[in-house]
């Protein structure tokens, strides 16, 4: 039932009139191998001492203690007492030889007997236990097969290891060389001619510089509101020389930042390229209502042959600016081949729809919120055939003695589809080299920081409906290369449903109505 590690001596008392000895116990560790309540295993614990000490003073030779309802087995070890409480329908033969085996355990995992000892290697000993007993049953086995037990590690758990300290160690050193680089660089900086007009003024100094956006990173704001704003800093008197220079050295890192940056693959756009991509973003919604059908793509596909699932979501949503147009209905153009589940909002009149293909309210008198996107009709498309695929990548990495040949090919399945700004990832082994392009059809980019190599096509459409990357790398083996992210967008929809028309629900005249299409790819990949 209970095992024990107990600290036990003596202790003398003194009173007034008379002084006297009494015993007391400390438990190191315990082992319950059935479920018992803590007020039951305290009680069992406190009533060991004295049943002890009563039965040393009937100067009995036995190490063993009945009750009305347990049995106590205990063996003196150095300073310690290790007792086992049984029932008392258990065979004392049996038990005897569990407690000494107990014993034995004891000092293969602990160098001294003694509480601190135990104490610290109190997980070890817990787990020797519990291959002795289980559920309360003894088990069959020795000392040495206890330790085999205990000892047992798993090859994988050795693996990860493994291979989570090469990777940390791998880090470590190219934060060490970035750090170099970083430092290279600010002396490079620091050597370079100093321009003469700076102890003139601040204005000629700074007027060189260009503000930049780094994407992923905030800028300096006090640094940007001088760059940006030279004229504000040109009028002003002439300042001390040692300022000038610290400015100017400020400046030069500043480059050397945007430097390093470059050269580890992140995009460095200036205040004019992200207000432009600002407008281009806000330029989309142009009419009073405003249809925008849309599905996000999620693709896995194994390297081997063979698709794991493709999944398409897709919607078609309202925008409405004006409150003359809140009551309309607007009818879709459903060409889908592919047999995907549509499902309207429920608002909306289901048998409009189904009949004719017509959005359109319930209730005629509750009009469309303004000012707000709508979803009216959503659809979903899942498959697991590759006849479905759009778009489909082939990855042969073929291992040499000087690292590693990679040869991506890719085919546009659909050519009635326009892929745009098409972005493939492909992984690199960690710690290696740029690799050595052989041959590219579109642009290429390998960024250090993330350790990938980046393989970007404006367009695919059916006039290069095919393509390959073909490189090398000094290291690595066949699964570094994976997986492989895609990203693409397209003007095209998967399920092809889009708006045909849009008109008033009172009068069913036609309404002007701008119309985005677009698919997206939430999750494709090469496993």
């Amino acid at each position: 039932l209970l095992l024990y590690v107990l600290k036990m001596g003596n202790q003398f008392l003194v009173s007034q009139e008379w002084s006297y000895k009494c015993m007391f116990l400390l438990a190191l560790l315990s082992r319950q191998f059935v479920e018992m309540t803590r007020s039951r295993v305290e009680g069992l614990l406190s009533a060991f001492p004295k049943l002890l000490n009563a039965d040393k003073n009937e100067s009995r030779q036995h190490t063993f203690i009945e009750t009305e309802s347990v049995r106590y087995v205990y063996q003196p070890l150095d300073q310690l007492y290790v007792f086992l409480i049984t029932t008392k329908a258990s065979n004392i033969l049996e038990d005897l030889e569990t407690l000494r085996l107990f014993a034995r355990v004891i000092p293969e995992y602990c160098r001294s007997c003694d509480e601190k000892e135990v104490m610290e290697r109190a997980f070890d000993l817990v787990f020797a236990f519990d291959e002795i007993v289980a559920l309360g049953y003894r088990e069959n086995v020795n000392l040495s097969q206890i330790r085999t037990y205990v000892d047992m590690d798993s090859h994988d758990e050795r693996v990860y290891y493994q291979i989570k300290k090469s990777q940390e160690e791998e880090a470590k050193k190219l934060a060490k060389d970035k750090a170099r680089e970083l430092t290279r660089a600010k002396l490079e900086a620091g050597k370079r001619p100093r321009d003469h007009g700076m102890y003139t003024g601040f204005g000629p100094q700074i007027s060189k510089v260009e503000p930049a956006a780094v994407k992923e990173r905030d800028s300096d704001s006090s640094l940007m509101t001088k760059y940006s704003n030279p004229s504000k800093y040109a009028n002003k008197p002439p300042a001390e020389s040692g300022k000038a220079m610290k400015l100017s050295a400020k400046a030069c890192d500043a480059d050397a930042f945007v430097d390093q940056l470059k050269s580890e693959g992140l995009e460095i756009l200036s205040n004019g390229q992200l207000k432009d991509q600002n407008n281009d973003a806000q330029a989309v919604k142009t009419e009073d209502v405003h249809v925008k059908c849309e599905e996000k793509l999620s693709v896995a596909v194994k390297r081997d042959g063979g698709m794991e699932n493709l999944d398409v979501h897709g919607q078609l949503s309202l925008y409405i600016k004006n409150e003359a147009f809140a009551r309309i209905m607007v009818k879709v153009a459903n060409n889908d081949k592919s047999g995907a589940q549509l499902q309207t909002h429920p608002n909306l009149d289901k048998k409009a729809f189904a009949s004719n293909g017509l959005l359109t309210l319930k209730n005629v008198g509750k009009p469309f919120p303004v000012n707000t996107e709508v979803s009216v009709l959503k659809w979903r498309f899942q498959s697991q055939d590759e006849a479905y695929l759009p778009f489909s990548l082939n990855c042969w990495p073929s291992e040499s003695a000087d690292g590693c040949e990679v040869n991506i090919e890719y085919t546009l399945e659909d050519e009635n589809m326009q892929l745009e700004d098409v972005l493939i990832t492909i992984p690199l082994p960690s710690g290696s080299p740029a690799p050595v392009i052989v041959e590219c059809d579109g642009e290429y980019k390998h960024v250090r920081m993330h350790n990938c190599l980046e393989w970007r096509l404006p367009l695919i459409d059916y006039t290069n409906k095919q393509g390959c990357l073909e490189f090398t790398t000094k290291m690595g083996h066949v699964d570094h290369f994976f997986p492989i992210k895609i990203q693409f967008s397209s003007k095209q929809l998967f399920c092809n449903i889009t708006a045909e028309q849009v008109s008033l629900a009172d009068d069913n005249n036609p309404v002007k109505f701008s119309q985005e299409i677009k698919l997206i790819t939430e999750k494709y990949i090469v496993v």
